[in-house]
Parts: structure tokens; sequence; C-alpha cells
């Protein structure tokens, strides 16, 4: 049987290499690393008492948002999907390649928000909130988790599946054990928002739905999933199931042991905090090992979803690329520059700056993809045009929601946000432009081959 000739660049286990299994391992490695241990807090303190609802509504969303991906996942399974969605949806421009930047930099922020938490979580029990020791042991992470990468698919799927079986094992333990000796009778029902009122609780939604993106990752890894067109949307499916359900038994059980307050001010490791009142010291200890475990397995699948991503755009000449005198293909390169960046953010940014940016990007670059799907291919793919509208429309409330909340109490995390869109936008305009005037006429597969 003739080999396979791989393109500098490709993934090294190829077609087929992730199991639906191993897919589910690292859809839910991402959500459920960044949304219980790094988003329960700062949700809780938009929400109110009823922060549990803002992940139902998550979810709900989620749902919707879905759909237009399994759809387009379905007709063309591809590694890098959502780069791909984009470019099917508007063609190899400049508003393709914005909004695949933009997807990118949220899984990039989202590398940073969980390793950042890592490190939270493991000085707790030393008493250590703040200092130079926690941008050092997040970074630290993050070098460990290139590490794994580099080894290939095969040990990130098995590295996933296990850490994903030892966490939604234990998060659920927790729950269910923190339910059991707390009870719901000190559940604060006269409350119903926090301070912030609707809008606070609006603006939660979003931080849920950050929660929730995590789906992307399969989406991101589609032509490498055994019989993508059936396994993907399942994929999906369970991952956001499985997600909701442990969200929803953590919250109830974090709102039944902290107070509102109690848990605003332990906004950055509100697990561990709601742990010990009910659990004893120990449930302390093993929360916080529970949370180490988490983010350190969403921090090894979002490296190894957005470095094929960003792979992907990379040869489709959608972004520049530079090798910078590196050894090895554009692949190797892309997890190098991936982690560098998570790196950056680590070190700058605090949780709540990092989530904000996290949930403006992918929220914009989501309705991008809705527009997309909706104007130029629902005949085509035989999509339903009431769903994709239904989750353009959700978006587009939240959104609205969350930034008019943020303008109010942070406006320069929303100029930034700005910004960066409008940058993302005229760069790769200028980019793209330049590309096609410099190359034109030059037959594809060179470029290709000069890659």
């Amino acid at each position: 049987m003739k080999m396979q000739q791989h393109e500098p660049g490709t993934v090294t286990g190829g077609a087929g290499s992730i199991s639906l299994t191993n897919a589910v391992a690292m859809g839910t490695g991402v959500m459920i690393g960044a949304g219980i241990f790094a988003l329960t807090g700062q949700i809780a303190g938009l929400a109110g008492p009823l922060f549990p609802l803002s992940f139902v509504l998550g979810a709900v969303v989620t749902m919707f948002s879905a759909y237009s991906y399994i759809v387009m996942s379905n007709a063309w399974p591809s590694s890098g999907g959502i780069a791909m969605i984009l470019t099917k949806a508007y063609g190899p421009g400049a508003v393709a390649a914005a909004a695949s930047v933009l997807m990118a930099l949220s899984m990039v922020i989202n590398e940073s928000l969980v390793a950042r938490t890592f490190s939270t979580y493991a000085l707790r029990p030393f008493g250590i909130q703040d200092g130079p020791l926690v941008p050092v042991i997040a970074v630290a992470l993050i070098v460990m988790a290139y590490l794994v990468n580099v080894s290939g698919n095969r040990s990130v799927g098995l590295w996933s599946v296990v850490m994903s079986a030892v966490k939604i094992g234990g998060i659920a333990l927790f729950g269910i054990a923190a339910l059991w000796a707390g009870g719901m009778e000190s559940w604060p029902v006269e409350a119903r928002f926090s301070e912030d009122g609707l809008t606070g609780f609006a603006a939660s939604v979003a931080l849920s739905i950050l929660a929730f993106k995590g789906f992307t990752t399969i989406t991101n890894s589609g032509g490498e999933i055994t019989n993508p067109r059936r396994n993907v949307g399942r994929t999906i499916l369970i991952s956001i199931g499985i997600c909701t359900i442990v969200y929803l038994l953590v919250a109830l059980a974090v709102g039944s042991a902290l107070t509102p307050a109690q848990i605003q001010q332990a906004r950055d490791y509100a697990l561990a905090e709601a742990a010990q009142p009910v659990l004893g010291r120990a449930g302390f200890y093993l929360t916080v090992v529970l949370a180490m475990v988490a983010t350190a397995s969403g921090l090894i699948a979002s490296v190894f979803a957005v470095s094929r991503m960003l792979t992907m755009l990379t040869e489709m000449k959608m972004i520049p690329h530079s090798h910078f005198g590196l050894p090895g293909g554009i692949r190797s390169h892309m997890l190098i520059y991936t982690v560098v960046i998570a790196g950056v953010l680590t070190v700058l940014f605090d949780l709540g700056r990092i989530a904000s940016l996290g949930a403006f990007f992918y929220l914009v670059m989501d309705m991008v993809v809705h527009w997309g799907v909706w104007r130029n291919l629902r005949h085509q793919i035989g999509a339903r045009s009431w769903v994709i509208l239904s989750a353009l429309a959700l978006d587009a409330a939240v959104l609205a929601a969350f930034t008019l909340f943020k303008w109010r109490s942070d406006h320069l995390i929303v100029i930034v946000a700005l910004v960066t869109v409008l940058v993302a936008l005229l760069a790769q305009r200028l980019y793209l432009g330049r590309f096609v005037s410099a190359h034109a006429g030059e037959d594809p597969a060179e470029h290709h081959r000069h890659s």
C-alpha cells in the first residue's frame, strides 16, 4: 500500500487518528478546565445567587450556536475547521481571515485564563494569591503543554482521556458530596440578582458561553476525527451535555456552601473555598488537585487545537508566516508561537480581563460565522434558517448586554477589544491585498510547495 505523503505543517496523526472518545475528552477537557475553575466565581459575581441559571442559559445559547458548526463540519470535515467554515462562507478574504484570527486569539486567551487558574489553585494551600509566583507557575504549565503536544496526536488523545475521566468523576463527586453535606436549605432564594441587576446577569451569560466554547476544539480537529461526518456532531452534543450537567451540579454546590459575597471574594478559587466548609480540609486539598488536573488537561487540548487552526490559516495564505530561523515545518512553528503569546498574556493580564477579552472576541467571531452560513451557504448544505438566525440573535443580545455592562465598569477593556477587532480586519485587508498583488498569475500549487 502506498504511504501517504504529508506536507509541512500537517498534523502528525492524520485523518481518523482521534476516536470519538478522545474527541469528547478533548472537548470536555477545554470546557471544564476553563468553565468550572476559572469562571465560576466571575459568573457568580455578575449574576448573584441565581448564577446556576446563567450556566443553563449559556448552554442553551451554545446549543443554537453549535448548529452552524455541526452542519458545516458534516459537509466539509476539516482540521482547522473554523477557518474552513469562514472561507466557505466568505471566500479567502479579509473577513474570513480576520474572524479566524479573532477565534485564534480567543483560544490563546483561554489558554492564559486556564494557566493562571492552575497557578492560583496550586498556590492556594500556601495562602499565596498574588505575586510573581502566579505567572511563573502559569508559564511553566504552558511550556509543559507544549512538550506534550509536540509528541503527537496519540499522546494528546491518551492524556485527554485519562485526565478528563479523573476530573469529571472527581468534580461530580465533589458536587454531590457538597450538596449532600450542605443541603439546599441555605440557598439564598430571597435574593434574585446581584447588585448589578438584570444587566449583570445578562453579562454573566457571556462568560457562561465562554465556558462552553471548548466545543470549537472539536470542530478545529474535525478532519482528524474517526468518521467525521457522523462523529463531529455527536462529539459536540455529547460534550456540551456532559459539561452542562457538571456545571449545574457544581454551581448548586458552591451556591449552597458560600454566600454571594464569599463567592465574589474568592472568585479566582471559588470551588476550593466552597469545599472547605462542607468537606473539611481534605475536601479543600482534593478540590485543589482536581483544579490542577482540569486546567492542565484543558490547556493541552487548547494548544492542540489552536496550533492546527493557525497552521491551516498559514497554508491557506490567510495570515503571514516567518520561520525566524526555527527548524521544522509550519505546524511546529505555530505551536511555539501559540505558547509564547499565551505566556505573554498570562504575565500581563489578570483573570477578569482575560475572560472579558475572550468573551468579546468569541462572540464577534461566532456572529460572523452564523451570518456567513445563513447568507451564503444555508441552501447548499440544507441548514435550517430559523436555528441559525436564533443563534445570531442570541449572540447579539448577549454581546450587547456584556458590552454595556463592561463599558460602565471597565470601559478600557471594551476599547481594547474594539481596537483589536478593527486592527485585525485592517491588517488582514492590507496583507491579503499585497499578497494577491505580489502573486497574481502564479500557480497556487507553487505557493503551497513553498509553505
